[in-house]
């Protein structure tokens, strides 16, 4: 099963001409190039034994929910007039 993803990063400007010129002379994408590039410093981290987990979400007691931010209408509300 193949899944793709799609996602957003903020790339340095310089860096991304130098991505956009490195993909056409290769006549590749830029999303091809940048997977081919991480895949590479992924291959390469775990050959060396560097972890890359991260730390977990930190998960906090609330004693009452006071909005459901789920609701739209109930967080605009909220948002305008406190909960």
């Amino acid at each position: 099963m193949l899944l793709h993803m799609r996602t957003t990063l903020l790339i340095n400007d310089r860096i991304m001409r130098r991505l956009k010129a490195l993909a056409a002379e290769r006549k590749q994408t830029v999303s091809a190039l940048v997977e081919a590039f991480l895949r590479k410093g992924l291959s390469e981290a775990a050959e060396r034994g560097v972890r890359l987990d991260l730390p977990p979400i930190p998960t906090f007691r609330v004693r009452e929910v006071l909005v459901n931010v789920a609701d739209r209408d109930e967080l605009e509300r909220a948002m305008r007039d406190g909960p």
